[in-house]
Formats: structure tokens, sequence, C-alpha cells
């Protein structure tokens, strides 16, 4: 298998469970998005790897139009039915691999992506695309999940995630993110981060693959009554519940205009 197919199986099946969580926990996330995305906001957007269209929707609010891109249809129904509750009608929905995108050089005034470059086997890739399909002046924003700079909390911290889910491929570290868009010719504006506390059972059970918790609650338990806390807090608190946080960055990052 492919991938790709592994990436469009998994959220196939994660679809419901992932929305409902996308739903719930991203209100924040929609103010983020709302407040850098500048006067791009009011233009051409595109959002890669869109999910169930939470920030699609948050953004088309006030975009002239915005494209729901991403590589697996489920979600992609999964947004269009929370746009159309929306009453949004400014949405083109279209489906494809961000590694290439099927869209010309300078199309879009804005370009957004949240919680996707770990599931990209070349995210230099994507962020060269991101700067081609961006008109100059216009205005990317990534946001995902960071990984310890220590090579061995990174490696533990990915191998878990990649259990929860196969089509995980590999959070990154700040400095290699970083490096990623810089080295797509886009310019960085602004870099804000925060910690996000998450509960084990919650988090996988937007997995929906129960034959993969059981032994992952075990691995994580022995992890976190030896001290390993993995470089994302693994431990387990006074209620006798696995916890940990995820590592937030958004990066803002502006295409030249020259």
């Amino acid at each position: 298998m492919g991938h790709l197919e592994r990436v469009r199986e998994e959220f196939t099946r994660q679809a419901d469970t992932f929305t409902v969580h996308a739903v719930k926990a991203d209100k924040k996330m929609e103010v983020r998005f709302q407040g850098a995305i500048g006067a791009a906001g009011d233009g051409n957007i595109l959002d890669v790897a869109c999910g169930p269209g939470v920030v699609t929707a948050a953004l088309a609010q006030r975009a002239a139009s915005i494209t729901a891109f991403d590589a697996t249809p489920a979600m992609l129904e999964k947004a269009r039915a929370h746009c159309e509750e929306a009453g949004l009608e400014n949405i083109i929905f279209r489906e494809g691999n961000a590694q290439a995108m099927p869209f010309d050089d300078a199309s879009f005034d804005g370009v957004v992506t949240r919680l996707a470059v770990h599931h990209f086997t070349k995210p230099q890739d994507v962020m060269n695309e991101v700067f081609r399909v961006l008109k100059p002046g216009g205005r990317a924003i990534i946001v995902d999940v960071i990984v310890s700079e220590s090579t061995e909390e990174a490696a533990l911290q990915n191998a878990i995630e990649i259990i929860r889910d196969p089509s995980h491929i590999r959070m990154l570290p700040e400095a290699e993110l970083i490096g990623s868009i810089d080295g797509s010719g886009l310019e960085i504006v602004e870099i804000a981060g925060w910690d996000a506390n998450r509960e084990f059972e919650e988090w996988t059970g937007i997995a929906n693959d129960p034959q993969r918790i059981g032994p992952l609650r075990t691995i994580c338990r022995t992890l976190a009554k030896d001290g390993r806390h993995a470089g994302f807090g693994l431990s387990i608190n006074e209620a006798d519940e696995l916890v940990f946080f995820h590592r937030w960055r958004m990066i803002v990052a502006n295409k030249p205009a020259g």
C-alpha cells in the first residue's frame, strides 16, 4: 500500500471521530487563523489537508473564495457538510496530493494548513508547493505539532504516534519545521506556540481502532511508570489516567512581493 492510500484508509475510518474532536477542540484555532491571515483573508484561499473543514469554514466567512483540498474523499464530504450547515457557499472542494497540487502558479492570496505536516512523506515538497501556488505578497499559515529537539525523545514520540495512526510519518522538531519553510523561499513573520494537554483515552479514541489501543496503552503506561516522558510529558496523574501534552507551533510567512 502506498502512503497516500494509507492516509485515505486511516482518515476514512477516522472521519466521524476526527470530525467530532475537531469541531469541539478548534474554536481557539479558528480565531488564531482568522487573526493571522491578515489582508489575504479577503482574497482567494487554499486550505491544504482541510480535514473536516473547521478552518475552511472559519476563513470562508470573510474570503472571496476558499478551496478545501484533501486527499481523503470522506473528509471532503465532512468538510462539505460542515460548510453547508454553516450556510457558506463560497467554497470549492478538491481532492488531491499536497506534494503535487493541481493548481496553477500564483493562484491564491493565502494558503493555510493545520495538523498535516506530520502526514507528508516529503514536507519540503509541500512547502515548495505552497510557495508556488501563492501569489507574490501572499500569506501562508502552517500549524502543526512539533517534537523535542532531542533525537531520542523525538524518535520515541513519533513511534508512539505511528502505532496509533500508521499514516503518521514524522512530527518535526521546531528547527526543522522552520528550516523547511525558509527553504521554500517564504519569509517567516511570526511564530506562536502553546502546549495542549491531552488524555490518552480521548486521543486514542479518535483513531477509531480498538485493536491498536490495548498494546499502545501498555507501552505508554510502562514508559510513564519508568519516568520516560518521551519528550511530550507522558505521565500518570492522580486519577491513574495517562496524560501528556502536544506542543503546537503556528508559523506565519509571506511570499516576497518582488
